[in-house]
């Protein structure tokens, strides 16, 4: 089996390409165990050596050590997320309580600690350059940050606390798939009005491929589930998916409830025992905001500035739907997306459905590619060759316009049961120069859960999913354009808060005719996207701006109220609802909770992070205005972009790097000013026409 595991050796594929068909499930935990062996002895080397600490032998040892363990965690993990059967997730399982007890053997190693502090005490005397330091520091911080500094009792207490919360949020991501896999709805045709023709399709298709022709499929992949409670006239099939969305793992085999709370107080418990009151004032130590009252400030400025244009939008809203249904209406939460895109559509007379056949995947994929192409200069080209883990995916070798390959990206983009919800970006072996010279480039990709092409018709995106993609894709190019020496601060490993400012920069783009008309065009007659459709696009973006404010600031509060807690949470209900009060749009529905399934916080790596997606929207609103008054494809100031935000990855702090390519500190002025805040909330009600 050594002979035959492919973790065992470096990748010898094209360019560091993943051997996926050599894998099967045997292989992971011997791999794992034989890396996590391997890594041990590397750091008993540094350890045990006679030469005196310095930055080389000790800190730059231990930044390009364990690559055998990483080569295959960095498989396993994305693949865990994207393609996952349950053999992986008992595997996933088994080894993540292992890999916590080596994670945590590293920081409690006091042999390695003395040496890492010898470092950092005489770091004036070493010649280092500004990563160098960055390397340094963290290198540091983190281990003083994960126990270091314990003694005695303590250190063990914090072993056993980490080893039990990895494996409870490993057990709660895997209970939320799970969970997901189990929700189908089956329909018939009296059941469909108001639902496009495309959701119709998509539905027949899905209940044919479960022996149930004739009949309709719903799923609550997030496609499925956007669409059927946009369009779906039935305001009790409505109701319906909304308990079932947002009622999972609450109950039954999969239930999160009381993992949250115990994951909640475990991060309570780690925070306590390395001298902080709450686990939130632990995680902001490395993050632009640094503080608890740096994230109040932000969402409660925030809260502020849009809570009027949230009330009078929600009083449209309500007038609107009643004189559509000729009687006074409550907006319920599984009424919001159905009477808002009634709205749109009669006040810019919009429906994202009508751009459906503008946005055929195989074009929105130029298009997106092309973005990076008149920014930057990379090139794109389609290996077929490339051994791929599932024909759903594609891989592309990554150029830029000297010709020097770049790096290799996967895109992934149809919903399966092996797949969990959601978008993401993440690496299957990340740039690094080594000691050498020689510079690994990325191995990146990009997954999705659009909705699949059917006998008619090819995969056909809303103005949402082109978003999406645009999104993911500059996570993709933060990975791919690195060029750090050291892989830990390559890419994406920025601070948390700065780390989506590349992907929601790229969603600037969506309602640019200057992009739109690079790509989008009618699959079925070769039109481009009319002016019209754009002027209503770009009016329409407005729409809703403050509702969706309020629901990532809702997000943003739940997440905090978790993780500045001081006590075991025992009513995770009134926890919630107590949690989210302030920036609720609708009141509390019995029987349903944002938490157990809030996979970012309890099993995402966004603990006491998930107010870094307003960050960063303040960060890429400010950014854009830049492109917006030197043009949108400004090759100077895109070049700038690349060269000062996605080559640098965490080597320098993130304010400096903004400073850098903005010339100024970020202000929430061009967020409030793209939303149409400061410049008043158009309140004049639509007249609607009734189905």
């Amino acid at each position: 089996m050594q002979a035959e595991n492919p973790f065992y050796q470096e990748f010898t594929a094209h360019h560091g390409a993943v051997p996926f068909s050599a894998i099967n499930n045997s292989y992971w935990e011997a791999a794992i165990d034989s890396g996590i062996a391997k890594a041990k002895s590397e750091i008993d080397a540094i350890v045990k050596q006679r030469s005196m600490p310095d930055f080389d032998n000790t800190i730059a040892a231990m930044a390009y050590g364990g690559q055998d363990l990483n080569r295959v965690l960095n498989v396993f993990f994305p693949l865990l997320s994207a393609n996952a059967d349950d053999e992986m997730m008992d595997i996933s399982a088994r080894v993540t309580p292992k890999l916590s007890d080596f994670s945590t053997g590293i920081t409690l190693n006091e042999a390695l600690w003395e040496r890492v502090k010898y470092v950092y005490e005489h770091r004036d005397k070493y010649d280092l350059d500004d990563e160098d330091k960055m390397l340094l520091q963290n290198t540091y911080d983190s281990f003083a940050h994960n126990g270091a500094n314990l003694q005695g009792e303590d250190r063990e207490t914090y072993r056993r606390l980490s080893s039990e919360l990895s494996s409870l949020t490993t057990d709660f991501g895997q209970n939320v798939l799970k969970e997901n896999r189990t929700y189908e709805v089956y329909l018939t045709a009296d059941d469909l009005a108001g639902l496009p023709q495309s959701v119709i399709d998509a539905a027949a298709q899905s209940a044919a491929d479960k022996g149930r022709a004739g009949e309709y499929r719903f799923t609550l992949d997030q496609p499925v589930y956007i669409a059927f409670m946009k369009y779906s006239q039935r305001a009790d099939l409505r109701q319906k998916m909304y308990m079932l969305y947002n009622g999972r793992n609450t109950k039954g085999e999969y239930s999160n409830v009381e993992l949250m709370a115990k994951i909640a107080d475990l991060r309570r418990q780690i925070a306590n025992l390395l001298g902080y009151k709450t686990y939130t004032e632990y995680a902001l130590q490395h993050t632009m905001a640094k503080t608890p009252e740096g994230v109040y400030d932000l969402l409660g400025r925030l809260r502020t500035a849009y809570a009027p244009a949230l009330k009078a939008e929600m009083a449209e809203l309500t007038a609107f739907a009643s004189q559509y249904e000729g009687h006074e209406v409550t907006i319920n939460p599984w009424d919001y997306s159905y009477y808002s895109n009634k709205l749109k559509a009669a006040k810019y007379s919009f429906d994202e459905e009508a751009l459906r056949p503008y946005f055929p995947l195989d074009k929105v994929i130029d298009g997106v590619f092309g973005l990076a192409t008149r920014l930057y200069g990379l090139q794109f080209t389609p290996n077929d060759s490339v051994d791929v883990y599932h024909p759903d995916v594609k891989a592309y070798d990554v150029t830029d316009e000297a010709g020097n390959y770049v790096g290799l990206l996967y895109t992934d983009f149809f919903p399966r049961a092996t797949k969990r919800p959601g978008a993401w970006m993440t690496n299957f072996s990340e740039q690094s120069i080594t000691p050498d010279g020689v510079n690994h480039r990325p191995v990146v990709t990009i997954v999705m859960n659009f909705n699949k092409p059917t006998a008619e018709t090819p995969a056909l995106l809303t103005p949402y999913e082109v978003e999406t993609f645009l999104h993911e894709f500059g996570h993709s190019l933060h990975g791919l354009l690195a060029d750090t020496k050291y892989p830990m601060l390559s890419g994406t490993s920025v601070y948390r808060d700065f780390v989506e400012l590349p992907s929601q920069f790229n969603e600037n783009y969506l309602t640019e005719k200057e992009f739109l008309d690079t790509f989008a065009r009618d699959y079925r007659t070769g039109e481009a996207i009319p002016q019209e459709l754009i002027d209503r696009l770009v009016a329409s973006t407005r729409y809703g701006a403050a509702y969706a404010c309020m629901r990532q600031l809702t997000f943003g509060y739940l997440d905090m109220a978790w993780h500045s807690t001081t006590e075991y949470v025992t009513d995770p209900v009134e926890f919630e609802k107590n949690a989210i009060a302030q920036v609720a749009v609708f009141p509390y529905v019995d029987g349903t909770m944002i938490s157990p399934c809030f996979s970012h916080i309890f099993s995402g790596g966004y603990a006491s992070g998930y107010y870094s997606y307003k960050w960063a929207e303040v960060l890429d609103a400010d950014a854009f205005s830049l492109f917006k008054q030197r043009g949108i494809f400004d090759r100077v100031t895109a070049h700038s972009f690349r060269d000062n935000i996605l080559r640098k990855g965490g080597t320098v702090s993130p304010d400096e790097l903004y400073r850098r390519f903005r010339g100024q500190d970020p202000t929430i002025d061009a967020l409030l000013e793209r939303d149409g805040i400061t410049v008043g909330h158009n309140s004049t009600v639509a007249q609607p026409q009734k189905d």
